[in-house]
């Protein structure tokens, strides 16, 4: 369904059990982040009536989800560390299109968008499937069909406003770039790292 040409290997879900404390942390900075996202694509266009409702909804349920995982460290005796540094996400940043208008980097980023969260349901489901904490891998059972809607309303928005792009191809473009992105990671207790 993902379309993703890569998928994480089972072994980075021992990775993450290994150090919850920073894996909790990174996922925590990662939903704020993608709350942040959405609210960045409402600031940009909030002429587009339906954007801005679909995105609200999803930058609200983005922020509860930090306050979930919060919770979750607390209650286990973590500390929220700082914001990490997500060199995935900078690397995908950096393949969104520049100087061809306005219009294509709206489609850009909303395909930015899909394909983060594309990858964040991904490694939820790796988690969800190998990790033997259960109390977590419910936890990231739910988290793991939320990510596949959110991806779900970004890919749909892109198609919607496409208007004169092809935005399958340039899909396409991003599966691939992110399939050849993805071989450097996948070996830290990081949601995407």
């Amino acid at each position: 369904m993902l379309g993703l040409k890569l998928l994480t290997d089972p072994r980075w879900a021992n990775i993450a059990e290994a150090n919850l404390a920073e894996i909790l942390t990174d996922h925590a900075w990662c939903e704020q982040k993608a709350a942040s996202n959405a609210i960045t694509l409402i600031i940009n266009n909030p002429e587009k009536e339906e954007l801005v409702h679909e995105l609200t909804a999803i930058a609200i349920e983005e922020m509860q989800h930090f306050q979930m995982v919060i919770e979750i460290i607390k209650k286990r005796g973590y500390t929220l560390g700082p914001e990490r540094k997500d060199d995935y996400v900078n690397q995908l940043m950096k393949f969104s299109r520049k100087g061809e208008g306005r219009h294509a980097a709206f489609i850009d980023r909303l395909l930015f968008a899909a394909m983060i969260e594309a990858r964040s349901c991904e490694r939820f489901r790796v988690l969800f499937q190998n990790i033997r904490d259960k109390e977590l891998a419910e936890f990231y059972r739910e988290l793991m069909i939320s990510e596949a809607n959110h991806y779900t309303t970004f890919l749909n928005f892109a198609r919607k406003f496409a208007i004169d792009l092809d935005v399958e191809q340039r899909w396409k473009e991003w599966l691939e770039f992110e399939g050849k992105l993805i071989l450097s990671y996948g070996k830290t207790e990081k949601i995407h790292g």
